[in-house]
């Protein structure tokens, strides 16, 4: 019994000529035909997909936009609401310095009614300075640091009116994102069906071709139809009299050869 040859699929290029494009799509379970208008089809669901995305116009990247902005200053308050509670923690640790001082000074202070010589007294008194020194040292601490948390809530008031303010606008761009998007849903899911069910007859060597023309051309128009009977839809430009014959019979996959665009039979509209 003679073993049945598997078809060896070669891998998609993307820079694959169109002649090789054009054997590969006349080899297929449907007809070249029924393939040319699954793929104008597709080009139609997709051109009105895209008009609905133009709706949205800028929204989408403008929201994303605030989201970022409003995000990074929520992150901005919270840093400083955090060093404003680490400076807490400096002056509380200041203020403890103060009270320690306090009890050494009186503890020296206390001795010095007790001394045997003057070098005694001379030392003790030494010491007295030195804690004397140290309180001031940590009462200039806690005013610095006092300085430093009154600046920082400063800065989170401005940060508090500017987040507010972003904030507004960012629940508005959204309410109005969302009234397109609520508006044009059903529309939307129903085409995007449409597309998903053309793009399933369509082997994936044309499919990628077909994305590659859209994602090349301005207008996203990757399969046009004969345009004033003799001309692109997508560029205008003249077709010869032998393409025009090609394209009617709806058995060729015919290419522009000034613009890449797959042009199909005017009848399919």
């Amino acid at each position: 019994m003679a073993k049945k040859i598997k078809k060896v699929e070669t891998p998609i290029d993307q820079h694959e000529t169109f002649v090789s494009l054009q054997k590969n799509f006349a080899d297929s379970e449907i007809s070249v035909e029924e393939k040319l208008k699954t793929l104008y089809e597709l080009q139609k669901a997709d051109s009105d997909i895209d008009k609905i995305m133009q709706l949205r116009g800028e929204l989408p990247a403008e929201v994303e936009v605030l989201e970022a902005e409003v995000a990074q200053m929520k992150a901005k308050q919270a840093q400083l609401t955090a060093m404003i509670d680490e400076y807490n923690k400096s002056i509380a640790v200041n203020k403890q310095n103060v009270i320690d001082c306090d009890d050494q000074i009186a503890k020296y202070r206390s001795q010095l009614e007790n001394i045997a010589n003057s070098r005694e007294y001379d030392s003790i008194d030494k010491e007295v300075e030195n804690q004397e020194l140290l309180r001031q040292i940590a009462e200039k601490n806690i005013s610095d640091i006092k300085v430093k948390i009154a600046e920082r809530k400063s800065d989170i008031e401005v940060l508090k009116d500017a987040l507010t303010l972003r904030s507004e606008d960012l629940k508005a761009k959204k309410q109005e994102l969302a009234g397109i998007v609520d508006a044009t849903a059903p529309q939307e899911e129903k085409l995007r069906a449409i597309r998903e069910a053309c793009a399933a007859k369509i082997d994936a060597r044309t499919m990628s071709a077909y994305e590659r023309i859209r994602r090349s051309v301005h207008n996203h128009l990757a399969v046009v139809s004969v345009y004033n009977g003799d001309s692109c839809g997508g560029c205008f430009n003249t077709i010869t009299p032998q393409r025009l014959v090609d394209i009617a019979s709806n058995k060729k996959l015919i290419i522009c050869e000034h613009c890449g665009r797959i042009i199909v039979n005017p009848d399919f509209e």
